[in-house]
């Protein structure tokens, strides 16, 4: 299944564009992650970046998963993207991936002069499960007087762990459904109770005094209520959020269907956020 779900080989990744990738092993919590930095070929002094986390419903994927959005905002957008290979579950339950995640960020934020990047333009970001651990990340650099982070992009993010009325809706159907759901939180958590805050963001009962927040979703999917929902958390607590929940859209319909109406419309509203949160 795994094998399955592996990224196309770099050279396709990188056929064409105006690119370059760095491979890099830096410090984790329970030995070094694998990471890679992706920069604008001609890239010159200090950009801002975006710390990216890959999908996978929390049991699949690597760094490069997904990534072909991204590639596009490294060269159109001139700025550089940092993807980490975070422990994945069953083998490695919830705080692992989280662990990992926070340990990158920290170290990317550490390392930002000699990365060539602006310390005070870093967005965390990621879809799905990465969504879930972008949301993650960003409550812990609150908590914990972390890293400064200038925005989250939570793409159809896998936020809770509890039922919802997306999840019932969306049984049998889609590329993630309420079992694929259910199988992933299980692997995450195995027996863990209470549920951390860390491991399914939307337990939080505090949304306050986060970064601006961009959160997209498909009508059409598991995830529609629980990323309607965190956008709500964020403005009850006085936050910005921009919500967008796309009309027929599918969970990563922008990544099956990229070249659809719908896909590129979603496309284009993440890049303009992003523009606004690290060019302008």
């Amino acid at each position: 299944m795994r094998q399955s779900y592996a990224s196309a080989p770099r050279a396709d990744l990188l056929s064409g564009r105006e690119i370059e990738i760095v491979d890099l092993l830096i410090p984790g919590p329970d030995g070094g992650i694998d990471a890679s930095i992706i920069s604008p070929t001609h890239a010159s002094g200090p950009c801002g970046a975006v710390y990216l986390l890959h999908s996978g419903g929390m049991m699949f994927g690597d760094r490069f998963s997904g990534i072909d959005d991204a590639l596009d905002w490294v060269e159109d957008l001139g700025v550089r993207v940092l993807t980490i290979e975070y422990r994945l579950a069953p083998e490695h339950p919830h705080p692992a991936p989280f662990n990992d995640c926070y340990a990158g960020l920290v170290w990317m934020a550490d390392h930002a002069d000699d990365l060539g990047i602006r310390p005070d333009r870093i967005v965390v970001g990621g879809a799905s499960a990465g969504g879930g651990l972008a949301a993650a990340v960003t409550l812990a650099a609150r908590d914990r007087n972390g890293p400064r982070i200038r925005g989250q992009l939570l793409d159809y993010p896998m936020l809770d762990d509890r039922p919802t009325p997306s999840t019932a809706i969306f049984d049998g159907i889609g590329v993630w459904d309420r079992v694929s759901n259910e199988t992933g939180w299980a692997a995450l958590l195995r027996s863990i109770r209470p549920v951390p805050t860390y491991a399914a963001p939307a337990r939080s009962d505090d949304l306050g005094g986060l970064p601006p927040a961009f959160i997209d979703v498909g009508a059409a999917e598991i995830f529609r209520d629980e990323a309607v929902d965190y956008a709500r958390g964020i403005w009850a607590a006085g936050g910005e959020a921009e919500l967008h929940v796309w009309p027929g859209a599918f969970h990563a319909c922008d990544i099956f269907a990229p070249h659809a109406g719908i896909s590129r419309r979603m496309i284009a509203a993440r890049r303009a956020w992003l523009r606004r949160m690290l060019v302008d």
